[in-house]
């Protein structure tokens, strides 16, 4: 919202084009060319914004064809308590953001969540995210805007999962391919992503759906709760004064929303249970 082009006509045009996009493609569309709406309304937007000169290759001439990943490129690991603590806490927050994507997952697939599946979800994003830091990476988590990825295309399937993680690694050799990923527009990306997130929030409602809010403590609790997480995404700046680590749990409206759920949930029920 800062930069100096932030709403600028022209890039709000070309951030309308892949919303545009998907929809004709949803649409009309039927099978294949269905299901990839979403890559076709980033892949043509980018093109036409190209045309318009939006888009630099500079990146990507410059870029090497092939680059091997060095371990430990920073590095060798060093044990810092104060960040060891950190780490815990945005490990803590990245977990509760993904519980809540794989009830999502859980909702669309029709597949009952257990315990177990639970377990398994936050074991392999701990293995990502060693495995991350290992290759010099961000620590890896859940990407909730798949969800609506999974939704709008149908394919529910783990197998097509297992082959885009192996084409993901031979390209993560090219850093000319990494580079071709960051000269799409700004604003291309974000109307791809207001139809991604928007699927997300939808299934989110139809989760809460299901939900008895005849029941005033389940009324109560959701409305705090997500008035709560709004207010926090709004003004993300409320708890600028407080220490980081109350900062990392407190500054992101999804983790508040979800421990204020948990907490109001157990107060209210043990007391109705009473």
């Amino acid at each position: 919202p800062t930069a100096a082009s932030f709403g600028d006509p022209a890039h709000l045009l070309i951030g309308f084009v892949p919303i545009a996009i998907i929809l004709l493609f949803n649409a009309f569309a039927r099978g294949f060319m269905k299901s990839i709406a979403i890559l076709l309304g980033i892949l043509i937007s980018s093109f036409i914004a190209g045309a318009l000169g939006f888009v630099s290759l500079k990146p990507v001439s410059e870029a090497a064809w092939f680059h091997a990943p060095q371990l430990f490129f920073f590095g060798v690991p060093r044990f810092d308590m104060s960040a060891m603590i950190t780490m815990i806490l945005v490990s803590l927050t990245t977990m509760i953001e993904s519980t809540g994507v794989f009830f999502a997952l859980s909702d669309i697939t029709g597949r009952q969540l257990t315990t177990n599946d639970l377990e398994r979800g936050y074991r392999a994003e701990g293995i990502a995210a060693i495995l991350g830091g290992l290759f010099n990476t961000f620590p890896y988590s859940t990407f909730s805007e798949n969800v609506g990825v999974l939704k709008m295309s149908g394919v529910k399937s783990r197998q097509p999962v297992y082959y885009a993680a192996f084409l993901l690694l031979l390209l993560g050799l090219s850093p000319k391919v990494g580079a071709l990923a960051t000269v799409i527009p700004e604003p291309v990306l974000g109307g791809a992503m207001i139809v991604m997130f928007g699927m997300v929030g939808v299934q989110g409602v139809q989760i809460l759906h299901k939900v008895d809010f005849s029941n005033n403590a389940n009324l109560l609790s959701a409305s705090v709760s997500i008035g709560l997480g709004l207010g926090i995404t709004m003004y993300p700046q409320l708890f600028q004064h407080m220490p980081t680590e109350f900062q990392i749990i407190l500054g992101n409206g999804i983790v508040v929303t979800s421990l204020s759920a948990v907490l109001l949930n157990l107060l209210f029920n043990h007391r109705w249970a009473n």
